[in-house]
């Protein structure tokens, strides 16, 4: 099985701008971590269970927008499962995985209030592309346009230059707007002043970091202040973006 990379493809989000949140329910764990990691390679917030109780626990603590079930649990049939989540998250898509390929359990699966099903084995692919019309059709979720960068609850639109965190409009100078979008294109990962040089000023380091730190210094009283720093330093490495804490 395979994944699919997400590069040149809008995103989902929910409402309020955080992941799209999946349940993955399956015994096997082997597969539901595989499942795992391919969802979350889509950006999303993924939790697992590995059978029928856990499932309804996880869902009443994890609130998710969709879940993957498989039909076959140790404790209790999909089925079940399904009832009993529909009693806590009436309108939240499901998404059923089974090793049987029957009419019969195609039917008694979307009678019973399923949204989809996929049979064993499956690609990857296509379960991502499923859950990902679940989810678009239910309305818990909006497209993210490939324009817009999302860390934490930092928002900037390359398109229309507006930058946002939380409710509040931030203003930014063309190159602070330069240096974050900059960062914010390489979350959680060191962007040494070099780096910063050559991409946002288009010169070569020398002796110019000054220029750097400065900048920095601006961002920081823009987007940090009286909020949890998304801004750090790394001594003798460089800078970079990362959601607050």
């Amino acid at each position: 099985m395979t994944t699919t990379s997400p590069q040149g493809r809008t995103e989902l989000l929910r409402s309020d701008r955080t992941p799209v949140r999946v349940l993955v329910v399956d015994d096997e764990a082997p597969l539901a971590e595989l499942l795992s990691m391919a969802l979350r390679y889509e950006g999303w917030e993924v939790r697992s269970a590995g059978d029928g109780a856990g499932a309804v626990r996880t869902a009443r603590d994890f609130r998710p927008d969709a879940v993957i079930l498989d039909v076959m649990l140790p404790d209790m049939d999909g089925l079940a499962v399904l009832g009993r989540l529909r009693r806590e998250l009436s309108d939240v898509p499901v998404l059923f995985l089974t090793a049987r390929d029957s009419v019969e359990d195609r039917i008694a699966g979307l009678t019973a209030g399923g949204d989809d099903y996929v049979t064993k084995p499956f690609s990857l692919e296509e379960v991502v592309a499923r859950l990902r019309g679940l989810i678009r059709r239910s309305g818990t979720a909006s497209v993210r346009s490939e324009s817009t960068l999302v860390v934490g609850d930092l928002i900037l639109d390359e398109d229309s230059h507006e930058v946002s965190r939380g409710d509040d409009s931030i203003h930014l100078t063309a190159t602070e707007f330069e240096l974050l979008r900059f960062l914010m294109r390489n979350p959680r990962r060191v962007l040494s002043k070099a780096q910063i040089l050559d991409r946002v000023w288009n010169y070569d380091f020398g002796g110019q970091a000054n220029v750097v730190e400065l900048y920095i210094s601006y961002l920081r009283k823009k987007i940090d202040a009286g909020r949890t720093p998304m801004i750090h330093t790394r001594r003798g490495a460089g800078y970079l973006i990362k959601p607050g804490d």
